[in-house]
């Protein structure tokens, strides 16, 4: 009987092996809300260039979350088209969420991730290294991404409904390249030959769906792949190529009539491992002479202003779309199958964290010489090459990638700003430091020390929530290491990883320890020395070890909330004024008569400051259709991929927009025409709301 009993449990096992055992009924919750900043007169956050100052919109930034809750523990996955997310923005969401919802969301079970467009507007990070192109703090940027992720949380927390989340992964090979194949070779050998590409190319994804009526509720997947296909001449906010491609899957599900960030169905994006990695798939080339630049230091006749990666499509926009639908279509695909062809995610919600003080963490490493030894992480600082830029958004002067000596003149200029100890030279070495920045503290902290370190748990997945850019091969050791300490610490065979990149607080790159030897832009911008992802890697053990075994984690050092603290130097808006005998919203120029399918139309406002009210939730333009009553019904926002938003000052307190649509392939023949709407400021501070209409104009196939 005993024996009969035990074939009949092997069975059973290998059957739900092979067929896969029933999903765990959740309790889920989507929601999306606008985390638009100021569109106008604020510095773009990501390529530090001081001239890339926002003047527009493409594409409105939007905040989508997930709650997942299996009856004794909920977690919280937010994605938000933003370059990074920073400790202030963390603390602050987590102190308005208990404040609504007394203990339920905390650090510990709230994650948010960047999805690093690197054209939203600046000035919401609490470090001043961070704020220095943007003029300091600008509070209408922090605002805004708080504001916008507390509400999309709100609403995820009012609409849980039971659902199952199905599992899937594939790969996508033409979205991605590697920005610094040099440093990526300078891993071992035998670790490279696991591998297929130098750059991940899988992408994971979860599938809700509810279980009342089988109806999907979102989807959120995970790709490595930089938000850079927008570049550093771009001036209009936009969420890049993923949220391109989270546009157009919500409206492949809500349909075209429900304008983007409006609708019920959620598609997140979200960004992995993507520190070499890049959108640009053309590859660098010499502006001047259209050979490859040099490999090693990314440079065209030694300069690193001549060198610069493109993307597969025309210009910057087009390659956006095209980076964007690979991804979608890929997403698409995986998300269109029967679900009996997925993997239902099926166990516990759990969640562990910890706050780290870097600088002071000591891990145990490998010395070829003399076998294993304990080292200190280092303070905070930036190597030359960090100045050198990428090939994604070169750098100035004559600093190039690949700089592993100093250079007397700059050692000048760094050091009359902090002189690195003897301390800090050698902790970094073979970094020359530019910024010695975790040296110092005036007018406040210049770098975070204190980091977040988060793990989620839904059934066999792991989210790995990471403070900063890791690296193709450090991401694939870190996604190694947690599951080889989950399966050690009782977890099933089938346990699974994922990173969600540029989490919680921003601490810049995380290199291997051989990639760190090359200094490329990568190295010289993994600002804790040559064995951080030592540490990491040790860190995320103890905490899977933790999450496995229900222990009860250390909460560790409180970080720091500099927000009281910031420096704000950005000038205010002082007043609009239009020309004599002109209103705010008055069309200056008309679009044309009749236009076609695939063809752009524009017409020109006078206009107020746009930050006069960033529009949250709202629009500045919209796209009009007249329909079979009379009336006029919305076909697009500036929300949406066709429409542009451009923003330009023409003289002392009087500016215009310019409001462009490029007409869908496949819109109806009919009567349209572009509105825009704002708000001018006067002289004495107060604000007044404003529109304008231009006149009709046909649309003819």
């Amino acid at each position: 009987m005993k024996l009969k009993f035990s074939l009949s449990g092997i069975f059973l096992v290998l059957v739900l092996q092979c067929c896969g055992a029933d999903p765990s009924t959740y309790r889920v919750g989507t929601g999306i809300a606008d985390v638009t900043g100021p569109a106008a007169g604020v510095n773009m956050m990501g390529y530090a260039n001081p001239v890339q100052v926002s003047a527009g919109i493409h594409m409105r930034q939007h905040a989508r979350t997930f709650i997942i809750d299996d009856g004794a523990n909920r977690i919280v996955y937010v994605n938000i088209d933003c370059g990074m997310i920073d400790q202030a923005i963390k603390t602050e969401v987590v102190n308005r969420l208990k404040t609504k919802f007394a203990a339920t969301y905390s650090a510990k079970n709230v994650l948010l991730s960047g999805t690093h467009t690197h054209s939203g507007p600046a000035g919401f990070l609490q470090y001043l290294l961070f704020t220095i192109t943007s003029f300091g703090f600008v509070k209408q940027t922090f605002e805004a991404l708080v504001s916008g992720t507390v509400l999309s949380i709100e609403r995820a927390h009012n609409n849980m409904k039971d659902a199952n989340i199905y599992y899937s992964k594939d790969v996508i090979l033409d979205a991605n390249i590697n920005r610094s194949p040099a440093s990526y070779l300078n891993n071992p050998a035998e670790e490279r030959a696991k591998f297929d590409y130098d750059t991940d190319k899988d992408i994971v994804q979860l599938k809700f769906v509810r279980t009342s009526d089988g109806e999907p509720m979102g989807v959120l997947n995970w790709y490595a792949v930089h938000c850079t296909s927008m570049n550093n001449t771009n001036r209009l906010i936009s969420s890049d190529n993923k949220g391109y491609a989270a546009l157009r899957f919500e409206a492949r599900m809500n349909g075209d009539s429900v304008m983007p960030g409006k609708g019920s169905f959620i598609a997140a994006f979200g960004q992995s491992n993507l520190g070499d990695v890049s959108p640009n798939t053309q590859g660098p080339h010499c502006l001047d002479t259209g050979l490859p630049c040099d490999v090693l230091t990314s440079t065209c006749n030694n300069r690193t202003e001549l060198c610069v990666a493109s993307g597969p499509g025309k210009d910057m926009i087009d390659s956006t779309r095209i980076i964007g639908a690979r991804q979608f279509n890929k997403a698409w695909d995986m998300f269109d199958r029967e679900t009996s062809a997925m993997e239902a995610l099926e166990g516990p919600i759990q969640f562990t964290h910890q706050f780290v003080d870097m600088p002071k963490y000591e891990v145990d490493v490998e010395d070829p010489t003399s076998g294993t030894k304990k080292v200190k992480l280092c303070k905070p600082a930036l190597g030359y090459s960090f100045a050198a830029g990428t090939t994604d958004g070169p750098g100035a002067f004559d600093f190039t990638q690949g700089t592993t000596s100093g250079n007397p003149f700059w050692n000048l200029v760094s050091g009359l700003i902090k002189k690195p100890s003897q301390e800090q030279n050698d902790c970094h070495a073979p970094k020359p430091i530019l910024l010695d920045t975790g040296e110092i503290s005036f007018p406040y902290l210049w770098s975070p020390q204190i980091v977040e370190t988060q793990i989620l748990r839904i059934g066999q997945l792991m989210i790995a929530a990471v403070p900063g850019e890791f690296t193709t091969m450090a991401g694939r050791r870190l996604r190694q290491k947690l599951v080889e300490e989950a399966i050690a610490n009782g977890a099933g065979s089938n346990t699974k990883a994922v990173i969600a990149g540029l989490a919680n607080v921003y601490t810049h790159y995380i290199t291997t320890f051989e990639e760190y030897q090359v200094q490329r832009y990568e190295g010289a911008s993994n600002i804790f020395g040559p064995h951080a992802l030592s540490a990491y890697l040790d860190q995320y053990g103890k905490l899977t070890r933790g999450m496995f075994q229900n222990e009860t984690m250390e909460d560790g050092p409180e970080p720091p909330n500099l927000v009281t603290q910031q420096i704000s130097l950005l000038p205010p808006v002082i007043f609009d004024r239009t020309p004599l005998f002109k209103k705010f919203g008055h069309c200056v120029v008309q679009p044309e008569a009749q236009v076609r399918p695939s063809e752009t139309v524009t017409a020109t406002f006078l206009a107020g400051h746009p930050r006069n009210n960033l529009m949250t939730e709202g629009t500045f333009l919209t796209v009009e259709e007249r329909n079979g009553d009379g009336g006029w019904t919305v076909v697009a926002t500036d929300a949406n991929f066709e429409t542009m938003f451009s923003w330009h000052r023409t003289s002392l307190g009087e500016s215009e927009v310019q409001v462009s649509w490029m007409v869908p392939e496949g819109t109806p023949d009919g009567q349209y025409r572009l509105s825009h709407f704002g708000y001018h400021k006067h002289i004495n501070g107060s604000t007044e709301s404003y529109q304008g209409t231009s006149k009709t104009f046909s649309v003819k196939a």
